[in-house]
C-alpha cells in the first residue's frame, strides 16, 4: 500500500517531472487535509506542479480524508466516487476534483 507523507513527498513529485505536460491542463491548486498524514498542497498553476507540505489561502479545492482512506484510495483511484458519497471524502469543488484523474491514473 502507498503511504500517503510518500505519495506526497516522493511519488507525486516525481510524476509531474516525468510528465510536465499534466500541470498545465489542469492549472489548479489544490490542498489535501489528510488526518493523520498532513496538509498538503499540490500546485499546478507553477511549471511542472509543485508539491509542498502546508495549506494554501488560493486553493482552488480542498479534499479532506483520513489517513487510511486517503492510502485506500491511492491504491484504486476509481473507488474516489463511491468514498465521496459514503463521507470517506470531503471535497470542496467536485469540477476541479475530476481533473485530478489525470494525476492520480
Amino acid at each position: 500500500m502507498v503511504d500517503a507523507t510518500q505519495f506526497f513527498t516522493e511519488t507525486l513529485p516525481r510524476k509531474l517531472a516525468a510528465n510536465p505536460s499534466v500541470a498545465p491542463g489542469v492549472n489548479a491548486i489544490y490542498q489535501f487535509d489528510i488526518d493523520g498524514a498532513g496538509v498538503w498542497t499540490v500546485d499546478l498553476t507553477q511549471g511542472a506542479g509543485v508539491v509542498r507540505d502546508g495549506a494554501d489561502g488560493n486553493a482552488g479545492c480542498v479534499i479532506g480524508a483520513s489517513k487510511a482512506d486517503f492510502e485506500a484510495l491511492l491504491e484504486s483511484p476509481s473507488s474516489a466516487m463511491v468514498m465521496y458519497m459514503s463521507n470517506k471524502l470531503t471535497i470542496s469543488n467536485l469540477g476541479l476534483a475530476m481533473s485530478l484523474q489525470k494525476i492520480f491514473s
